[in-house]
């Protein structure tokens, strides 16, 4: 357990004194909002309906930005080589990883929605539910994008690569994140979208780290 402790406790340290791989995400997310009105025209009443979906698509977006380098890094200085030869299952250390990425990409993420809500004139009555659905969604889309991380490895053109793997595996996080929050805001009960993205993440934390450290075996044999 200490190991396992170690490791996220080197990956967050690693993460605060590159400094500027956490802070692109979070202002690539507030950008990316930004820009939505200007796209869209400034109607408070067209802003406020799709203000989950602009909100969900950007947070998806920017937890891709940091992804590739989540093992390319320690693949290229040998660090990673060594990880896989220790006595700690690479499972755990994948995991461990993957908890590191979403407390510097997720959870700023996660503090930074709101505020972006008031600006897209977002109901109040959404806004629990979005900070909610985003703590349910995120780690799920780092689990995931781990398994993509894992495959790209070595490859020369990994970002695009992987984009193309988990974008798709990311949809079904999304519709029922928005759908969660839309359904707060229209009145209804959210408790079946909240369920399905429960599930979701507990089927990404059952499956996605042994296929990332299957992956990760694979890149360094």
């Amino acid at each position: 357990m200490c190991d396992f402790i170690n490791i996220i406790r080197r990956d967050l340290l690693l993460a605060l004194h590159q400094g500027m791989d956490w802070v692109m995400v979070v202002m690539f997310f507030i950008i990316a909002v930004v820009l939505f009105p200007f796209g869209v025209g400034p109607e408070p009443n067209i802003l406020a309906r799709i203000a989950a979906g602009i909100i969900w698509v950007a947070a998806l977006l920017a937890s891709m930005l940091s992804l590739e380098r989540l093992f390319q890094t320690d693949y290229e200085d040998g660090s990673l080589e060594l990880l896989v030869l220790s006595p700690m299952a690479l499972e755990w250390i994948v995991l461990a990883k993957v908890i590191a990425h979403w407390l510097t990409t997720g959870l700023p993420l996660i503090l930074a929605a709101p505020l972006l809500a008031v600006l897209l004139n977002m109901n109040t009555d959404g806004f629990l539910m979005l900070i909610a659905a985003l703590a349910l969604g995120t780690p799920s889309l780092s689990l995931i994008g781990a398994v993509g991380a894992a495959l790209v490895l070595g490859s020369r053109r990994g970002g695009v690569l992987l984009s193309l793997l988990i974008l798709p595996l990311f949809i079904p996080v999304l519709i029922f994140g928005v759908g969660a929050v839309d359904a707060v805001i229209g009145g209804f009960e959210a408790r079946a979208h909240m369920l399905i993205l429960g599930g979701l993440m507990l089927g990404s934390l059952a499956l996605c780290p042994w296929a990332a450290a299957a992956a990760v075996r694979q890149a360094v044999e």
